[in-house]
């Protein structure tokens, strides 16, 4: 009897341990249980639209606005901080720099010195540094400052577009589409070119590096790093290589020679808008490095819809900030109103490295960061006209860590046969040796003129084993057909944390692959194989594990059903539909609900969904990529959603 009551107690207490574990792993926490956005109290009657960012050494904020007021703000962290109005009445201000005592911003037309000579707290003094051309397009945006380690300065320029073709990028007037280094005397010197909106610029360890966006001949949104002479990809501000100053001597002839640019027009004498073209004889970036020597590759993508839409600064997490993350790197995004998060490593000379989800839910597109003296992060907001996920027109919040440790990735480096990944947290051993817990594939983008690409030459690749670390902190995955220059979407949805049995709280990563690392390979046998997927039918039945059944056999009326947005949402997820649409309220793009009142077919949805027509929706300036990845099925019952909410 005290046997049974013995095993009775012993059976009892494993199953209250395996719910515990499931109720562990469905309670993982999020990114707010770690990362907390404050709002920055604002005086009434201010409106921010932050377009610059700084910290002054006495932990004063700077900020400078595009509707052209530069703020000193008091006691920034504080319940109550006081704004002060430092300067007003400049040209949309997209940045602002501190050096000896002084403010620099970058106006549209010039690089603007700031003086209060007779120190009452405002500027009396607004001296030119150095002007360049402005065509008076509403799109040539100007960015920067940014300070080089020799005191110079950096700034760069957006192109315009096209009046008849106004989806082409133009450089009209010199240096649009190029980065200027600016000597505080004055002295301007063009720096490289092939930049279409080039809105995030930085130094990161007294390294030049920048963002760019989606668009034409930009596939998805990344990091570069900069070096005189360097070409980026897009072939605007080529119209100016042939002057005597120009480091970059690639013309747009030599370009046009190599890659067509389509500029083609119709039998009536119009230009026809390029199309994504399905099943074509495609080029990449990395095809044209081979004609073009100076064309600089991305260091890390950012894919596009998942780590945003309209890339804005990168900055730097200093030591002893942030915890397990700092010295990587922070990007935002203006348009889903994001941080990502990136690590970078060097491999044969070369940057690359991994991207992260970081932080979600900012009130308004992410354009600034700067760094506050309690180790918080300032981030500064703006969406008028560009659109953003975030509600708000504008906004200045702080983001800050509560000391908690978060089960993450920490890195991912590139191996000569996969990858290292390296937690934040001890892994728990039965599920990370598991191939099951893991998943790779590969894919690219195209090097064209049309807005954006989908992504290509999309690869699942086979993992051969894992191999992880005495201390649960390492995880070594061999894959096979490893390719260069590819991103590599690595997803541990299986993976937990040990003590807790917790998922990660951001299980993917996106590696860009530019070289594969040299150096001895793992055998098979120190690798661990078990794969818990490959579950023979016959122990599937065992298990009562149900078989799959299509809806029109338990219902032959379902199959006619419209789905609910339940039903897609996932689906919508996986194809980066929900980053710039919202089933009621307008983001980046249109309502499906509004959407659903131009009464289009299904079919004609499909079609606008592989080949978008941004001149049916004029009023949102983000043009939606090509996306034929979609599959047929899949867009008919998207839909099939978005026509049932007419």
């Amino acid at each position: 009897m005290r046997q049974l009551k013995y095993i009775y107690h012993s059976i009892l207490f494993i199953s209250m341990l395996g719910y515990s574990i499931l109720a562990n792993a469905q309670e993982t926490p999020k990114e707010e249980d770690f990362f907390k956005i404050m709002k920055v109290a604002t005086p009434e009657g201010i409106i921010l639209e932050v377009g610059g960012l700084v910290s002054l050494p006495n932990g004063d904020l700077g900020i400078s606005t595009r509707r052209g007021d530069i703020f000193i703000v008091e006691n920034p962290t504080s319940s109550r901080p006081y704004f002060r109005k430092f300067a007003s009445g400049m040209h949309e201000v997209l940045g602002l720099a501190y050096k000896d005592g002084e403010l620099y911003c970058a106006q549209r037309g010039e690089l603007t010195k700031l003086l209060d000579t007779n120190l009452d707290g405002k500027a009396d003094v607004y001296e030119t540094v150095y002007s360049w051309p402005l065509s008076g397009h509403y799109h040539e945006y100007s960015f920067g400052p940014k300070i080089a380690p020799d005191g110079s300065f950096f700034v760069t320029g957006n192109v315009a577009f096209g009046s008849e073709e106004w989806w082409r990028g133009e450089s009209r007037v010199p240096w649009r589409g190029w980065a200027m280094r600016i000597t505080e005397d004055g002295k301007m010197q063009p720096w490289a070119t092939g930049m279409r909106s080039p809105a995030g610029l930085g130094f990161l360890n007294n390294e030049l590096f920048y963002t760019d966006n989606q668009g034409d001949w930009m596939g998805s949104g990344a990091l570069w790093k900069m070096e005189k002479g360097d070409f980026m990809g897009h072939p605007a501000g080529l119209a100016w290589s042939g002057r005597p100053e120009s480091p970059v001597k690639l013309t747009e002839a030599q370009f046009n020679s190599k890659i067509d640019p389509r500029k083609t027009k119709n039998d009536k004498g119009r230009y026809i808008k390029p199309e994504n073209i399905v099943n074509e004889n495609f080029k990449t970036l990395f095809d044209m490095k081979k004609e073009f020597p100076e064309l600089r590759l991305p260091a890390v993508w950012l894919p596009y819809g998942i780590l945003g839409i309209s890339t804005s600064e990168p900055i730097t997490i200093p030591k002893g900030h942030f915890g397990p993350f700092e010295g990587q790197i922070l990007v935002g995004d203006q348009g889903m109103s994001m941080l990502s998060r990136v690590f970078m490593e060097k491999v044969n000379g070369e940057y690359q490295g991994a991207s992260f989800v970081f932080k979600t839910g900012f009130r308004s597109g992410v354009m600034r960061m700067s760094w506050a003296r309690d180790g918080s992060l300032f981030i500064g907001e703006t969406n008028r006209g560009w659109g953003s996920a975030g509600e708000a027109n504008e906004g200045l919040e702080r983001l800050v860590w509560n000391n908690k440790m978060p089960f993450e990735m920490k890195a991912v480096r590139a191996m000569p046969d996969g990858f290292e990944i390296e937690f934040t947290q001890p892994v728990d051993p039965v599920s990370a040796k598991d191939i099951a817990s893991y998943s790779i594939e590969s894919y690219i983008y195209k090097y064209q003129p049309v807005y954006g690409s989908p992504p290509v030459n999309t690869q699942t690749l086979n993992i051969r084993g894992v191999k992880l670390s005495a201390d649960g902190l390492k995880a070594r995955i061999v894959v096979d057909n490893l390719r260069r220059y590819y991103i590599h979407t690595i997803k541990l949805d299986g993976v937990r944390e040990r003590d807790n049995y917790y998922s990660l709280v951001h299980p993917t990563a996106y590696y860009t692959l530019n070289n594969i690392p040299e150096g001895p390979k793992l055998s098979i046998s120190e690798l661990s194989t078990k794969n818990s997927a490959l579950i023979p039918a016959k122990a599937q039945q065992s298990t009562g594990t149900p078989q799959k059944s299509t809806a029109s056999a338990q219902n032959p009326t379902q199959a006619e059903k419209a789905p609910a947005f339940n039903d897609v949402k996932a689906m919508m997820a996986s194809y980066t539909c929900l980053s710039c649409h919202n089933p009621d309220r307008k983001l980046v793009g249109p309502s499906f609900k509004d959407i659903a009142k131009r009464k289009y077919s299904a079919e004609k949805i499909l079609q606008l969904i592989h080949n978008p027509q941004p001149e049916n929706w004029p009023e949102y300036p983000t043009p939606m990529p090509p996306m034929p990845q979609v599959k047929k099925e899949d867009g008919l019952k998207i839909a099939a959603y978005i026509n049932s909410l007419r």
